[in-house]
């Protein structure tokens, strides 16, 4: 059976930067480190006034084309996947089409278009669209375009305003990949959830406890479901672990859980049990909170063993370099993590070919997903071909001044107009309304 996967991809940040530590402690009167090591965060993305989810999608889309010299006719559908949206029936993809035929000859005219929605985990639903779109072969040899694009604002002096950012990720989807194949296996977990909502209104209503716990729990249910069909998961099958990273202190709660669980049951458990003990199991207590008490203190005795601290090390902290300097991307966050991973490999010199990531996703509301993903023999040229060093040493560092006024130019409830804090150079750009209170765009030599 061919493989199916990501072809390619491209990451496009906002072009302004808010300093944690430097600039949002000093004026919250904080201390830095509630932020670099509470959170996990040095700093986020911001759009300028120019840039909004089209053009930063637009933009890395048109670099991924003409990077794999890529022709409208070479792309049969295009997905966007956004929490941000601004328009409840056009599609963002329409708009980001309509971007890309002013710079190509061609046209998308025969490219099935669409938005997906489900908070954060709808970038990785479009990605599933479209393996099961190739594999019916419906494609007629063509590749899918998916893009994860999200301003993620939380209103001033929200808690989670610290952990805003704004960014695109695009991503080929075709036949015989260069960067990763995707598994046909698939694990969900799933339940009706309020932990985070944005009902008719820009800014999103957050129970921050909640959410956490709702996390954890759909990504346990994804990895067992995911177990029952593609067999158990041991630490030493997966090189990475790229998770959805709101902020990466999440992730370090959520690693330790899979590894906990991927470890049940192994030779591991058998060596960590002569320092901390073996994991609870709920048979051998009389209530549910006499088990959790138990897990709890396990869990804390786990985090301070060499053996798993080793794990995390090498496993999941090269997939939060990135995050650790843009913040949330929402839909595209997960899909920052694998390039994080990726790009940290190749600096370092690995071989990773044949490789395999386990992948999880996860949406508020809520749903996660596990999947795996075999690294393709091209990973190193694609990983090496993006630019996103010189973009992050590029943006625009805001004074608090500078945020307070694009965070107004950015909220739907305010008529604020901001001069650009930078100039744009060979990108789309928002140049106002049209007739119908549509958004217009051009692209700048």
């Amino acid at each position: 059976m061919t493989a199916v996967g990501i072809d390619a991809i491209e990451i496009w940040t906002g072009n302004l930067k808010l300093d944690l530590p430097g600039t949002f402690a000093p004026e919250k009167g904080e201390d830095p480190e509630k932020y670099t090591k509470g959170l996990g965060l040095t700093a986020s993305s911001f759009p300028d006034s120019y840039e909004d989810i089209v053009t930063m999608a637009a933009n890395a889309a048109h670099r991924l084309m003409e990077r794999k010299g890529l022709e409208p006719e070479d792309i049969g559908r295009i997905d966007v996947a956004t929490e941000s949206a601004f328009d409840n029936s056009k599609p963002v993809s329409t708009y980001v089409a309509g971007c890309l035929e002013t710079v190509y000859d061609g046209d998308f005219h025969h490219a099935n278009k669409g938005e997906r929605k489900f908070a954060c985990i709808a970038g990785t639903q479009s990605l599933d669209d479209a393996y099961n779109w190739i594999r019916a072969g419906r494609n007629r040899g063509r590749g899918a375009l998916v893009i994860a694009t999200d301003t993620a604002l939380y209103a001033r002096g929200d808690a989670g305003e610290a952990t805003q950012g704004a960014g695109a990720v695009a991503m080929y989807i075709a036949e015989d990949p260069d960067l990763v194949e995707l598994s046909a296996e698939q694990g969900y977990g799933s339940a009706d959830e309020t932990d985070f909502l944005k009902p008719n209104q820009q800014f999103p209503s957050v129970d921050g406890k909640r959410s956490v716990q709702v996390y954890l729990a759909r990504m346990r249910e994804a990895l067992e479901d995911y177990e029952s069909v593609a067999g158990d998961v041991h630490p030493d099958d997966i090189v990475f672990a790229p998770f959805h990273t709101p902020f990466p202190g999440m992730v370090r709660k959520a690693a330790m859980l899979a590894y906990r669980h991927i470890t049940r049951d192994t030779a591991i458990e058998d060596e960590l049990a002569e320092e901390i003990g073996r994991q609870p199991r709920p048979e051998a207590f009389d209530t549910d909170d006499a088990y959790r008490d138990a897990l709890r203190e396990y869990m804390d005795a786990l985090k301070g063993t060499a053996r798993y601290q080793e794990w995390y090390d090498a496993t999941i902290d090269p997939t939060l370099t990135l995050s650790r300097e843009v913040g949330n991307w929402y839909t595209g966050s997960v899909h920052v993590a694998r390039v994080s991973a990726l790009k940290t490999a190749l600096e370092a010199g690995r071989d990773l070919t044949g490789e395999q990531l386990l992948v999880g996703s996860y949406g508020s509301g809520a749903q996660a997903e596990i999947h795996a993903e075999t690294i393709q023999d091209g990973w190193e040229d694609e990983i090496a071909a993006l630019n996103v060093d010189e973009q992050l040493a590029n943006r625009y560092d805001m004074s608090w001044d500078d945020y307070e006024e694009i965070h107004d130019a950015h909220n739907h409830d305010m008529d604020v107009d901001v001069e650009e804090f930078t100039t744009p150079s060979e990108e789309f750009v928002f140049d106002g309304w049209g007739r119908m209170g549509e958004r217009k765009y051009r692209y700048v030599e």
